[in-house]
């Protein structure tokens, strides 16, 4: 599905991540986590092809996309929900669907699985995206990026100041994706029991390294846990 070798990335002259290596496995869930300023939303703006990545290999179902710009990868089948939701707040929560579309070319149309993931946003098609809660807002952009079915998704802060009610509602979403089987999850939280709820496999990311690794079963909770404290 996924496999990232030796990725280095850049902001200006400064390097941010060394020699990355991750697997995201077909139907798994996996979890990123480590403290703020540590690299995790730099490492998936460079999946998405966001950031300068001179060194390494980004391969997505056998192909390496490392060169290939930020639409086609989305057309590939990359679903990404970057940290702070980035819905169009003028436009209503149809419309904001409907852009999930554009990968697809435009063709398409809303599943009604959409809105059994997200029946609050059954009723609100017509609002303004900048009427809707933090939380709502974070379901909105979860589901424009689920719109056009995609292979992989990538999932940056979705608890992020978001209320308890709509972090279980987001979490119940994961597990139901995760039960079709059919998608993978890239999840990046610094909530870490949101995390080794819903994750098959973590990763620890610390100065822009990962410094540890392993499945849900088998890693040290505590060990982790003292890393996120430091």
């Amino acid at each position: 599905m996924l496999k990232i070798k030796d990725l280095d990335a850049y902001y200006g002259e400064s390097i941010i991540l060394r020699k990355i290596c991750f697997d995201v496995k077909p139907g798994q869930v996996v979890g990123l986590v480590g403290r703020n300023g540590v690299g995790k939303t730099t490492f998936l703006k460079s999946i998405m092809g966001l950031v300068a990545t001179p060194y390494g290999e980004i391969s997505f179902n056998d192909k390496n996309i490392i060169k290939e710009i930020s639409y086609k990868r989305a057309k590939m089948g990359i679903g990404y929900v970057p940290q702070g939701r980035e819905i169009f707040p003028q436009l209503t929560v149809y419309e904001n669907l409907i852009l999930g579309l554009e990968v697809c070319d435009g063709k398409g149309q809303i599943d009604d699985e959409i809105f059994t993931l997200f029946p609050v946003l059954k009723d609100m098609l017509s609002r303004k995206g900048g009427d809707l809660s933090g939380g709502q807002q974070q379901q909105l952009a979860i589901a424009r990026a689920l719109v056009s079915k995609p292979h992989i998704l990538i999932l940056d802060e979705p608890t992020e100041g978001i209320q308890p009610s709509i972090i279980k509602d987001i979490g119940r979403v994961i597990k139901m994706l995760k039960e079709k089987g059919n998608m993978s999850i890239l999840l990046v939280e610094q909530y870490l029991d949101f995390v080794l709820d819903l994750a098959d496999y973590i990763y620890i990311m610390e100065k822009g390294e990962i410094v540890e690794k392993g499945a849900i079963d088998e890693i040290d909770k505590d060990n982790i846990k003292k890393k996120m404290a430091i």
